[in-house]
């Protein structure tokens, strides 16, 4: 029976063991991120209409911030969440709509971060935000 559960435990902790190496391979690092923005300044003007978008300095890789509608903003770390430790850095594609990493080839929906293809398995890194017209908070 002591077998039986040597047996058992070492298969949980070398089970465990191997999740927490692929888990942490994935993980962005973590960033402090607090900003405020006034949307009204002449380098945000893409974001004076819904479905605009900017990159801003900030989070791992930087952020890129999407008007959703007239008050509401998305706002997504630019550090790719796919062999993280490769640091790559993801871009919005000319039509606008997608967010896509050059190394992999996943793609993201600007509009929610949430994944359309791709090996990277998960959304973007989101932030929390909240706007009080013209001035716009990104915060985790």
């Amino acid at each position: 029976m002591s077998n039986r559960l040597l047996l058992i435990l070492t298969t949980v902790v070398l089970t465990l063991g191997s999740w927490q190496c692929r888990k942490k391979n994935d993980q962005i690092p973590l960033v402090s991120v607090n900003i405020t923005m006034n949307i009204n300044e002449p380098q945000f003007f893409d974001l004076s209409a819904v479905g605009g978008w900017v990159y801003v300095t900030g989070g791992s890789r930087g952020i890129i911030v999407y008007r959703n509608n007239l008050n509401e903003f998305s706002a997504y770390d630019r550090h790719a969440p796919f062999n993280v430790d490769e640091e790559c850095q993801v871009k919005v594609t000319e039509d606008n709509v997608i967010i896509e990493d050059p190394c992999s080839g996943s793609q993201w929906l600007i509009i929610d971060g949430s994944l359309l293809q791709g090996p990277a398995g998960r959304s973007l890194q989101s932030y929390s935000t909240t706007f009080s017209d013209p001035i716009l908070h990104i915060y985790n």
